[in-house]
């Protein structure tokens, strides 16, 4: 018999990002971080100059920091041990937006903080990447967790029977990125794996029943 699926993004749900993308700016590359006003391509500016970076510099900043940083990433409180919860009673994979030569890594990188699961790199919106892993697994329910609404939107469009929840655990954005909930296109919003995983167990629960 088929187990239920949850598929989750890592970045801002299992571990932090931008908090530690911020510091190795500050820190090493001249760069200031604030995303007070929500919008990223207006958050990274050269020190020196006070330009903003050019969209081309701030995704090399990216691969840069995804290249030689990624061991700075620490767990988002409670996700480590939610994760492994869900997995007495799912299938768990991880889907993330890196490119596909840093998928071994990422693998790597959440083993060294305890999480085991299978991990599919994509780029771009990522509603048909579940569908295929939906195709791949054949489960008896789906789960999707992610950080960011466009996603959501995605994955309501192409395949909208997953249970969608939209979570960003960390504070520093969190009040600065559009509410998937808000805008229909997710059936929860929970930025704390101490109310996620309740509310995901519960719905594993509803289906056992």
């Amino acid at each position: 018999m088929s187990r239920p699926l949850v598929i989750s993004d890592c970045d801002e749900v299992i571990l932090h990002m931008v908090a530690h993308f911020k510091d190795w700016l500050e820190e090493s590359q001249g760069v200031d971080f604030n995303l007070d006003h929500g919008n990223f391509a207006k958050a990274l500016k050269w020190r020196k100059s006070g330009d903003y970076l050019q969209a081309d510099e701030v995704w090399r900043m990216l691969g840069g920091f995804f290249d030689t940083e990624m061991d700075r990433q620490l767990p988002i409180a409670g996700a480590v041990e939610s994760i492994n919860a869900l997995a007495e009673h799912a299938d768990v994979v991880i889907l993330t937006n890196l490119v596909d030569q840093r998928r071994d890594r990422r693998a790597e990188q959440l083993a060294a903080h305890g999480i085991h699961a299978e991990v599919y790199t994509n780029q771009g919106p990522k509603g048909p990447a579940l569908a295929k892993i939906i195709a791949e697994h054949a489960p008896s329910s789906a789960f999707f967790i992610d950080d960011l609404a466009q996603h959501h939107a995605s994955v309501a469009e192409t395949v909208p029977h997953v249970t969608r929840l939209h979570m960003c655990g960390e504070p520093m954005i969190a009040g600065a990125i559009e509410c998937a909930h808000k805008a229909g296109h997710a059936d929860a919003r929970i930025d704390l794996w101490s109310d996620a995983l309740p509310w995901l167990m519960d719905r594993l629960e509803e289906e056992r029943v």
